[in-house]
């Protein structure tokens, strides 16, 4: 399958940043699945998000497994991305913990799969997360993360299982010439600064670093750590990067959170100070520019377009 290289040197113009799939369902209005669609079902899906600006795409397998392609599928898949001028630079897993108490197993030989999928696709990161499906509270609700999830269990065997199996996933990584990206989520061992750093520390592995997406943090509605001493902690570790914001508001008084989605450059996070920390620690992987709510698409480009402006106009890797 063509596979469209990466320059050696990237400046804000060129600097990978793709658009993420979150806001297209995985299941079709007429009760079809994405993964049995046609080239031309993915092909018009996609020319939406060339038509918003964008040149990279994430898959987010919330969308389309590609790891669960037969060959000439993935194929037929590639053709279509090619054909419309974008690229994979990374790919993304949702809801697939490698420490599921049920699917942990199952998910662990995904995760190898997806490995091997980016580095044939030419993908240069992965990104993997520790929290599990959706509760049903959460699914009732208009903005999930308002509502409890799975919640890592406080268990050393269980730490120590999460240790071995990234550790795993980062060894089989390097040897693809692929970058592991694990997810800071809340509720799991990746769902604050101190753990995260402390995990990914454990796994100890070159491969193995941190997706800093303090957006999925600051949208709780309960106490949280400041944005810069969680990214202070944790940007010597970023690897391939999930971006949002959120507006947040709380009273001193009564103690309550209101949170909402907002463009990046508007909410709460100060990506301008982010993105220059990032640098500064060394930072050389792609974005993933997300969105929740409305017309996620539009917002995302906007995010993408601001983005541009924070990163260096000349970069050698």
């Amino acid at each position: 399958m063509p596979v469209t290289p990466y320059n050696d040197v990237w400046t804000r113009d060129n600097w990978p940043i793709a658009a993420a799939m979150i806001q297209y369902p995985n299941v079709l209005a007429d009760g079809t699945s994405v993964q049995e669609q046609s080239a031309e079902g993915w092909a018009a899906t996609l020319e939406d998000i060339v038509d918003a600006g964008f040149t990279d795409l994430d898959p987010t397998d919330s969308w389309l497994r590609v790891a669960d392609l037969a060959p000439r599928r993935l194929d037929e898949f590639m053709s279509v991305v090619t054909s419309l001028g974008l690229r994979i630079p990374a790919i993304s897993t949702s809801r697939r913990s490698v420490i599921d108490p049920e699917h942990g197993s199952e998910y662990l030989e995904y995760s190898h799969r997806l490995i091997d999928t980016a580095a044939a696709i030419g993908a240069k990161a992965v990104s993997f997360g520790l929290f599990g499906p959706l509760s049903a509270a959460q699914k009732e609700v208009l903005w999930f993360w308002t509502k409890p999830g799975v919640t890592n269990p406080d268990d050393p065997a269980v730490w120590r299982h999460a240790v071995s199996c990234i550790r795993e996933l980062g060894r089989h990584a390097a040897e693809m010439g692929i970058e592991v990206s694990l997810e800071m989520y809340e509720d799991t061992y990746l769902g604050t600064a101190d753990s995260a750093v402390r995990l990914v520390t454990d796994v100890d592995h070159p491969a193995v670093g941190l997706n800093l997406d303090l957006g999925n943090l600051i949208r709780l509605h309960r106490p949280i750590e400041k944005w810069q001493i969680m990214l202070e902690k944790t940007v010597p570790y970023a690897r391939y990067w999930h971006v949002k914001n959120y507006f947040r508001d709380e009273d001193p008084a009564t103690g309550a959170v209101v949170t909402m989605p907002a463009p990046l450059e508007y909410g709460l996070i100060s990506y301008r100070i982010a993105v220059k920390m990032a640098i500064q620690a060394g930072f050389k992987s792609a974005f993933l520019v997300e969105h929740y709510g409305g017309d996620g698409l539009s917002v995302c480009a906007r995010n993408r377009d601001y983005l541009r402006t924070l990163l260096p106009k000349a970069r050698s890797l």
